[in-house]
């Protein structure tokens, strides 16, 4: 498996909500990434990916919940995520796309 495509296994999508557009002020950008993934593997793919320095990665796993729907009952996935704190004077624009 090459480089690049580890680095997209590593960081499944952007979250874009008012929360992570709030957080982009401070620097900050919010992703999607995978429940084995490593705050060294999440730095080393943001800055391979964006060409951007990474100064910290919180993490955070948002545990499924169960819902309804037409009567049935089911299961939402776990969604790790990871907060990604930029360099000042870096910027990911992530309503764009890679």
């Amino acid at each position: 498996m090459s480089t690049d495509t580890r680095h997209y296994d590593v960081i499944r999508a952007p979250i874009i909500t008012e929360k992570s557009t709030m957080a982009s002020e401070n620097n900050q950008v919010m992703f999607n990434v995978a429940p084995d993934a490593t705050k060294p593997a999440i730095k080393q793919a943001v800055e391979a990916l964006f060409g951007v320095k990474v100064t910290a990665v919180n993490t955070m796993v948002r545990k499924g919940k169960v819902k309804r729907f037409r009567g049935r009952t089911g299961r939402q996935s776990d969604v790790k995520k990871a907060i990604v704190t930029l360099a000042e004077g870096d910027s990911i624009d992530v309503t764009t796309g890679l």
